[in-house]
Parts: structure tokens; sequence; C-alpha cells
């Protein structure tokens, strides 16, 4: 009895192990808007999911980083859901304190940008595998929003 337990968990490990996953990237990163406490970023993901049916977005997460630390982080719960058979587009707004940009002024100071990693987890509640989380990660420079940003 037990080889037969065992075969069946083997077979189904095995099925779930090849089943296709919805597959995510991090397109771009660009400056939103600036308020009077922080400044926003909003990062851009492309989901495309390969079932028939609309899956849902249990939850995003995110982390910025610059100069080797976290200058903002989050988590947007339940966001919407995925197209059935296709690919959705996702914006991941991310708010940096103005604070957080006056301490990063070393990096600042020689360009206008700042170096950034973006790390994000896309959850994703897929049948029978349950949570599943798709990690992205992006580097990359982001312009600080100048004077005439201010006023639009």
């Amino acid at each position: 009895m037990s080889q037969l337990v065992d075969k069946a968990k083997n077979y189904v490990s095995e099925k779930i192990a090849n089943m296709k996953k919805p597959e995510a990237s991090l397109n771009d990163v660009d400056f939103k808007k600036v308020s009077h406490d922080s400044v926003e970023y909003l990062g851009k993901v492309s989901v495309n999911n390969p079932y028939g049916t609309p899956l849902p977005i249990c939850e995003i997460s995110y982390k910025l980083k610059s100069a080797g630390r976290v200058i903002a982080s989050g988590t947007i719960p339940d966001p919407g859901s995925l197209k059935a058979n296709d690919t959705t587009m996702l914006d991941v707004p991310v708010k940096v304190p103005h604070s957080v940009l006056l301490s990063l002024a070393k990096d600042i100071g020689a360009d206008w940008d700042i170096d950034y990693e973006l790390e994000l987890g896309l959850t994703i509640d897929l049948p029978i595998v349950g949570n599943f989380t798709i990690p992205l990660s992006q580097k990359g420079e982001i312009k600080l929003p100048t004077l005439s940003d201010m006023f639009k």
C-alpha cells in the first residue's frame, strides 16, 4: 500500500513541476508625480497568464534600494486578477519620502538621478498549487523631478 501512495505522490509532484506557470517581467520604472511629502515612481510589470481562466493576484510586495539600503518598501494587497490566456499590465506605485532623497544627496549631486534596484514579489493563487510568488528585480537609474515637474 505504501508503494502505491509513493507512486501517486511522485506522479502528482511530477505533473505539478511540469505545469505551465505565469511569467512576469519588470518593464520599466518611471517618475510619476511629486506630492508635499514624497516622490512617487511607477513600476510597470507585464504578466503572462497561460491558463484559460483568470487568476487572482494575492499581493505585490516591493523594495526599492539605493546606495545599498532600502529607501521604500511595502505591499499592495489584492491588486486584481490576471486576464485568461493573455498578458496583463500592472502598475506598481512606489512612494519615496523627500527625507530619504535628501539623505542620498551624494549619489544625486553628480547627475540628478539615483541608482536603484527594485525588487518585486508577485504572489498569485494557482489552482491546485496554491500561492506562487514570482520574484522580479531590476537595476537602473531614476531621474529626479525638476522644478517644472513639481508645477505640472
